[in-house]
């Protein structure tokens, strides 16, 4: 791993070779203060930057969920895949990072902003909400995507069609979520039971424990599919969850860096083709978010 630390050490103006660059169709494109080409072809990153550390290492730490399917999930190969797994792949591949010198940490969600700051991972792609909150311990790229919290019930529940029927309710989320907090604090009357991974929900779901899962939409639909029909999410959306990547908090050169890459693959149709091969099989086209440079 090379971490944030290593990567002031490591870094001496190295030049990487590129993986999955992208190429517009039209002119060259202007020079970002984090990268130029140089002479040779190669990509060229700033002397001191996260970006030539692990260029140099030829090698990168990335936090992911290992339960999610459609956006991380482990697969049987050992490896996890998923949206958020291509995308994390998109940006090592920005650096010269070919997939097999990834290296995978699986992060939940009360795990992601430690990780970062004690250098575990370089990146957390991993359904990972921004908000101000966690802003004040870690920075986030992005979003890369925009999420709902909703509900997910057993196929045959009728009771529950919304946030408003929680009262008296049974309701499964996890430990560190923004889905959880959100019950905590807007549906008080709910009764809330928190757990590890959002996979510790579904077995409570079926021999009715609980009586509701919620988390973030798209990860409920990832259930849904893999569950033969035992579950359904009910209602719409009623939070907005854009997703985020997170990096070390005082590390703005690496965050804009990664806001560079998701604006030119979000042009160029890489994130399009990410979508359809993972989420897309199960979920309908997303808008193309729009990138939040916010200063710290």
């Amino acid at each position: 791993m090379m971490n944030r630390n290593k990567a002031a050490i490591a870094a001496l103006g190295v030049v990487a070779a590129l993986g999955l660059t992208a190429c517009s169709s039209g002119g060259d494109p202007e020079p970002d203060v984090s990268d130029t080409m140089g002479g040779d072809g190669m990509m060229e990153f700033a002397e001191g930057s996260t970006m030539a550390a692990l260029a140099e290492a030829g090698t990168i730490t990335i936090g992911t969920k290992f339960d999610q399917p459609l956006f991380g999930l482990l697969a049987p190969s050992g490896t996890p895949e998923g949206f958020d797994v291509e995308i994390g792949k998109i940006i090592a591949g920005e650096l010269g990072i070919p997939e097999d010198e990834i290296e995978w940490v699986e992060t939940v969600s009360a795990n992601r902003e430690p990780f970062i700051q004690d250098g575990t991972v370089d990146m957390v792609v991993a359904t990972y909400t921004i908000n101000d909150a966690r802003k004040e311990l870690i920075s986030f790229a992005g979003p890369y995507y925009n999420a709902g919290q909703a509900l997910m019930v057993l196929s045959d529940n009728t009771d529950i069609t919304g946030p408003d029927d929680l009262s008296g309710k049974n309701v499964c989320s996890v430990e560190g979520s923004t889905p959880a907090q959100n019950i905590a604090e807007n549906y008080p009357d709910a009764n809330l039971s928190l757990f590890g991974a959002y996979t510790d929900c579904l077995e409570p779901l079926r021999n009715g424990q609980v009586d509701v899962v919620t988390t973030d939409n798209v990860i409920l639909a990832g259930y849904v599919a893999e569950s033969e029909d035992a579950f359904k999410v009910v209602g719409e959306p009623f939070t907005e969850e854009p997703y985020g990547i997170g990096v070390a908090l005082d590390d703005t050169e690496f965050r804009m860096w990664i806001n560079d890459v998701l604006e030119e693959i979000f042009a160029d149709g890489r994130w399009l083709e990410a979508w359809n091969a993972t989420a897309g099989t199960v979920l309908p086209e997303p808008a193309v978010p729009t990138v939040d440079r916010y200063e710290n």
